[in-house]
């Protein structure tokens, strides 16, 4: 059940990926905020591997390395709970993804952010667990591509890119030597039982006229 779950949702999430950047509701959704790379010159690429963009919606957490730590700004207060640092790149073809790290967070909104929230949830604190990751298109040709198109826990919850609270326009196309890099991330449900492994599958690579030129891959992140 579990793979044939998996089969369907990738079906689901590769015609879907490539129009994404067309749907007036993800458009309106979205923030027009990513790091692009057109045969750039190494200083300019250099300036983009420094750059950061903050999530106009959620906590900085760059700062939160250990378990425990917390931090508050603006946009609410955050504590780490787990976190995997992976800093580990994947091939899929063309596409080089680079999973920075994973991480567990104890999030709460501040009062001001409430109404975004609640598109997700109408919890006022909750869990989130969200992925760094660069993707960047070695080819001369554009892509489409998702680099967390599906997430499920060892505990069975599962998540699509739909569900992603982020918005930072990861998925769909990517340009031709393109690079994107950003958060991904999912309001866990409440559970008795905690997070002590997540499942990560990127979508299939397609070419321009949507033909799969390289097969999803799955990534398995543990907690300690």
């Amino acid at each position: 059940m579990k793979h044939a779950w998996l089969l369907l949702s990738l079906t689901i999430v590769l015609s879907a990926c490539s129009a994404q950047a067309t749907e007036p509701a993800q458009i309106e959704k979205k923030q027009e905020q990513k790091t692009e790379t057109a045969a750039p010159s190494p200083s300019n690429q250099k300036a983009a591997e420094d750059s950061y963009v903050p999530n106009p919606q959620i906590t900085d957490d760059r700062s939160l390395l250990e378990p425990g730590q917390t931090v508050k700004d603006d946009k609410g207060a955050a504590e780490l709970k787990a976190i995997s640092s992976l800093n580990q790149t994947i091939k899929a073809g063309d596409e080089e993804l680079t999973i920075k790290d994973v991480k567990i967070i104890e999030h709460t909104p501040a009062y001001s952010m409430i109404d975004f929230f609640h598109t997700f949830t109408h919890d006022e604190t909750f869990d989130i667990i969200k992925a760094e990751v660069e993707v960047k298109n070695t080819s001369d040709q554009p892509v489409y591509f998702s680099p967390v198109a599906m997430l499920e826990t060892n505990s069975g919850q599962r998540f699509d890119w739909e569900s992603d609270i982020y918005l930072e326009d990861l998925n769909g196309e990517l340009g031709a030597n393109q690079t994107k890099k950003g958060n991904i991330g999912f309001i866990l449900e409440h559970s008795e039982e905690p997070v002590k492994s997540v499942t990560m599958l990127t979508s299939d690579v397609l070419n321009a006229n949507q033909k799969t030129e390289s097969k999803a891959q799955k990534i398995t992140v543990p907690f300690k």
